[in-house]
């Protein structure tokens, strides 16, 4: 595993949190932190297990702790409503350690219709759905609103076909 490096700009809370749990933060993490702070786009492709559902929220996750604010932040699009769930579940934890006062919510067909209008109505900070959810979410008359404030779109499992 390569070295954080010292430069890295890393919040303390999440120099403070990789501490704790004995990592090491990955150069492709730091990569992708990098090349977000940096207004670019990027692509990682890595093997299992290598961090990279941390690679793309760690932009996130340290762009709202150094500069908190409302709405729709980040857009997480996934081709399986379980997948979604999944990813929920392993950023919450995180977050939950760190104590950070971070919104992630799933938004799928088994979302519930209340749910959903809350979601219209205050946008949590990073939003995990589906194609066809997202689709639905973008034929609402409010949806420039709801997403006026997004800076960030991380797409799951792309694949090519020939």
């Amino acid at each position: 595993m390569d070295a954080m490096p010292a430069d890295s700009q890393l919040p303390d809370v999440l120099h403070a949190w990789f501490r704790a749990k004995d990592w090491v933060p990955r150069r492709h993490q730091f990569d992708m932190l990098a090349a977000a702070r940096a207004g670019q786009h990027a692509l990682l492709v890595a093997p299992t297990g290598s961090g990279k559902t941390l690679s793309g929220f760690l932009p996130t996750l340290a762009e709202l702790i150094e500069t908190p604010t409302d709405g729709l932040h980040t857009l997480y699009i996934s081709p399986l409503k379980a997948l979604a769930v999944d990813i929920q579940h392993n950023l919450l934890a995180p977050i939950e350690e760190m104590k950070l006062d971070i919104r992630v919510e799933t938004r799928t067909g088994d979302t519930p219709s209340d749910r959903k209008k809350r979601q219209r109505e205050k946008p949590p900070h990073i939003l995990l759905t589906t194609p066809e959810s997202l689709s639905l979410l973008l034929s609402y008359p409010d949806s420039r609103r709801i997403f006026s404030a997004l800076k960030t779109v991380v797409i799951d499992e792309v694949h090519a076909f020939a």
